[in-house]
């Protein structure tokens, strides 16, 4: 009964880890062979090990990743100009943390998402907060929150995470109102929380992509100066997904 009522204060404190560990101990005979110190040690770690599977999952929730990637999966065997060296440097979010941003461009079916979503999960893992959107779906949520007077707090609730993930960049016209919306997004996260871009266009052009030419030097001028640069090569991936392909295998990795 004592043993029953203990759980109980143990659940009514949220120390369901402890809580279990401790119901487990106690269906256990050889449990009992066990010293005080590590029976309470075990609980410890169970209640510690539970609340870092909670927070990675509420992290990779928030993340919004559209693809389980790892960086443990990647293919440095394709055809595509990934330096092995140079990812796994970028695999230890030390830009991150340093609130330096990336740049990941590259033809179609390169793979640029893919890595984008492995890097976001790593940082997941390492307990920063992340949260994954294309450009185009950014941009009309911007609208509506001008629409509804929510701008402010559309750009103070990107502004929370550790990584933005910005996919996609420039595969649509940025009209006006896109233009200086992206300048203030900019302008909240770049130098204080980080930026992942992927691009189907070289850095090189993306000037080209506003008319407005004082909102593009500016907009230019935060990235390029913040930033890391990633330029993947070669035919899509997506080819060895064919069924005609002998020996396919997974091939965004």
């Amino acid at each position: 009964m004592m043993n029953n009522i203990t759980i109980e204060k143990l659940q009514s404190l949220k120390l369901f880890g402890m809580a279990d560990e401790m119901e487990r101990q106690l269906t256990t005979p050889t449990a009992n062979e066990l010293a005080f110190e590590h029976r309470v040690r075990s609980m410890v770690d169970h209640e510690l090990t539970l609340r870092d599977h909670k927070r990675l999952r509420l992290l990779l929730k928030k993340a919004c990743l559209p693809v389980d990637a790892s960086i443990e999966d990647v293919d440095y065997r394709a055809a595509r100009g990934l330096d092995k060296s140079e990812f796994q440097t970028l695999c230890s979010l030390d830009w991150i943390r340093n609130h330096h941003s990336l740049v990941i461009t590259g033809p179609t079916g390169t793979g640029k998402s893919w890595l984008a979503c492995a890097l976001a999960n790593q940082a997941c893992r390492q307990g920063l907060s992340c949260h994954f959107i294309r450009v185009p779906i950014l941009m009309e949520s911007l609208v509506a929150a001008r629409a509804t007077a929510n701008f402010s707090q559309k750009l103070a609730a990107l502004k929370k995470f550790d990584l933005l993930i910005l996919d996609d960049w420039g595969i649509e016209v940025f009209n006006n109102r896109s233009q200086n919306d992206l300048l203030e997004l900019i302008d909240n996260e770049i130098g204080k929380r980080s930026v992942l871009f992927t691009s189907q266009f070289p850095l090189k052009i993306w000037h080209d992509a506003f008319d407005n030419k004082t909102v593009a030097d500016a907009l230019m001028d935060r990235i390029v100066h913040g930033s890391y640069y990633l330029q993947l090569s070669g035919e899509s991936l997506r080819k060895s997904r064919s069924p005609n392909t002998k020996g396919g295998r997974s091939a965004m990795k």
